[in-house]
């Protein structure tokens, strides 16, 4: 028998069919299961000042939405930030596993509504103790998300970052879909910390797919993470940091920083993210902390089974975010129109050794896969997008002293090592313009990564193999 609370909410909805003044909004569901709901949300500084919704389906999201505009309308925003699926069945009296889909999506709306209206105009007094932590639902955002919080002075919130949303991806492999903010949403509420949803879709596919599906196009091969990191990702949770009144971001990356505010490599060198985040400005870096920095990957997962974190050993993504259970080749033809294109596989003289079916499809230092039957082992030494060529080459023919590159960003110090590859030993080189002369030659600098430098352990600057 359905509980009072639950039949009230179905009988009398609160805000259904509102229209909120100045509202940013936020929808869930889809065709696929017939549930849809748009969540509407105004807030005026630090509270949220009127809520509205609109749901088709069954019952219990009507139920639900209306018990949502019940527990945000009036709130402020770290309380409505808190609310997530179980408070919402919870002020239905409970809900039957067959129908907490809808406090879910509803829970969904709300919280993209809620990051609009934020992003919008909401605001929270500054509190030089407040940190915003970047959580992905992972062990390492939940070890930082705990560090943070243990600190007896600080106040702690959380944000998840919506990037991409694509059906033939696999949501519980991406660290950036719906099914991911979900779980990081219940995580931080877990932890007992606020949670805000941040729906940068619109500038990840502008300033991030849509130049890698370019750069591809032209034969480099591109670096996503460190685009991401420098120009969109960061940078939107520092501003959104500022919103809440955060005086700093907090992540999840194994790095650390100098005492003058450069970027340090990690203790742990099998985990170091410094080259991800390399193309970060030096104000950036001025707010951005990093606690795992003096950690080894065991030492966080231990960390986390010692605080009873269901996360302890889950298993870390290893594509690209907006690849999660999609291979490469089909995603660039997918969104890139880069299908099937056949070409020659030359030799540096010219000659023809083979066929290959898409220069896009190979990568500079590219072994397998090249279906070439050869004395010795060959790799890909160049491509040409205009001639749609691959060359390949002995090892020999691969290697590399001496390195071009454009957009030399440096700090203060000029380098005296270089990455040339995420997760490449660092080399010993001298600078000069737009040229790095290696001490010692380099396996395969393909044209489109991050170059990476270094001065002792600290990062000083980046740039972009030509």
């Amino acid at each position: 028998m359905p509980d009072e609370r639950f039949e009230d909410h179905l009988i009398h909805p609160r805000g259904r069919g509102r229209e909120v003044a100045g509202a940013s909004h936020g929808a869930a569901g889809g065709a696929a299961c017939g549930d849809l709901v748009r969540f509407s949300l105004a807030v005026e500084g630090d509270r949220v000042s009127a809520a509205g919704f609109e749901a088709s389906g069954c019952g219990s999201m009507l139920a639900a939405g209306s018990a949502a505009v019940e527990l945000a309308e009036g709130a402020g925003l770290l309380e409505v930030a808190r609310i997530g699926s179980p408070q919402i069945a919870a002020a239905l009296g409970g809900l039957s596993a067959g129908k907490l889909h809808a406090a879910d999506l509803v829970s969904d709306a709300m919280h993209r509504a809620l990051g609009a209206a934020v992003r919008a105009g909401g605001a929270l007094a500054p509190a030089p103790d407040r940190t915003l932590v970047a959580m992905s639902g992972g062990v390492d955002s939940a070890v930082a998300s705990l560090l943070a919080a243990r600190d007896a002075d600080a106040e702690v919130a959380t944000v998840t970052l919506e990037l991409w949303a694509d059906a033939d991806n696999d949501g519980e492999r991406s660290c950036c879909s719906a099914a991911a903010v979900r779980g990081a949403r219940r995580l931080s509420h877990e932890l007992g910390l606020p949670h805000f949803t941040l729906d940068l879709r619109e500038e990840f596919r502008a300033g991030v797919v849509d130049p890698w599906l370019a750069e591809h196009a032209d034969g480099l091969t591109p670096n996503p993470c460190v685009r991401c990191n420098g120009h969109v990702r960061l940078d939107a949770m520092l501003d959104f940091a500022d919103r809440l009144g955060a005086a700093t971001l907090t992540t999840g990356h194994y790095a650390r920083r100098t005492p003058d505010g450069l970027l340090r490599l990690a203790v742990d060198p099998a985990k170091d993210q410094t080259y991800m985040l390399a193309a970060l400005g030096r104000r950036s870096l001025t707010r951005l902390r990093f606690p795992l920095g003096e950690h080894t990957k065991e030492e966080v997962r231990a960390i986390a089974e010692q605080a009873g974190l269901a996360v302890a050993r889950k298993p870390e993504s290893q594509d690209l975010c907006f690849l999660a259970g999609t291979g490469r080749a089909t995603f660039l033809a997918r969104h890139g129109a880069l299908h099937e294109r056949p070409g020659d596989i030359v030799d540096r003289a010219g000659g023809v050794l083979g066929r290959h079916s898409g220069h896009h499809g190979y990568t500079v230092g590219q072994r397998k896969g090249l279906g070439i039957a050869a004395a010795q082992p060959l790799y890909v030494v160049a491509k040409d997008a205009r001639a749609n060529t691959v060359t390949v080459g002995t090892r020999e023919d691969l290697q590399t002293s001496s390195v071009r590159v454009r957009g030399v960003r440096l700090h203060d110090a000029e380098p005296d090592a270089v990455q040339l590859r995420y997760h490449a030993p660092a080399l010993r080189c001298r600078l000069e313009g737009n040229q790095i002369h290696l001490e010692e030659p380099f396996d395969g600098a393909a044209p489109g990564q991050t170059a990476v430098f270094l001065r002792g352990d600290a990062i000083v600057g980046c740039a972009t193999i030509a």
